[in-house]
């Protein structure tokens, strides 16, 4: 998650720089509209964090010592 988080942060501020480029190609919103940043950041936070638990969750349900064993 922590990787997620740098990369939004990262994503937002590269956004915010180059929105002037793209901001003869949106319809209906500015470009820097907060709104806009805050959804994509929370959908793509959402994705990470998914991504985190599937594995995780996974993982508890292995014993320790077996999975030790096996390596």
């Amino acid at each position: 998650m922590k990787l997620a988080t740098v990369g939004v942060a990262l994503g937002i501020a590269a956004a915010l720089g180059l929105a002037s480029l793209v901001a003869s190609m949106l319809f209906g919103v500015t470009p820097f509209d907060p709104a806009s940043y805050a959804m994509t950041a929370a959908i793509l936070m959402l994705v990470a964090a998914l991504a985190c638990y599937i594995p995780a969750r996974r993982a508890m349900g292995v014993d320790p010592l077996v999975a030790l064993r096996q390596e």
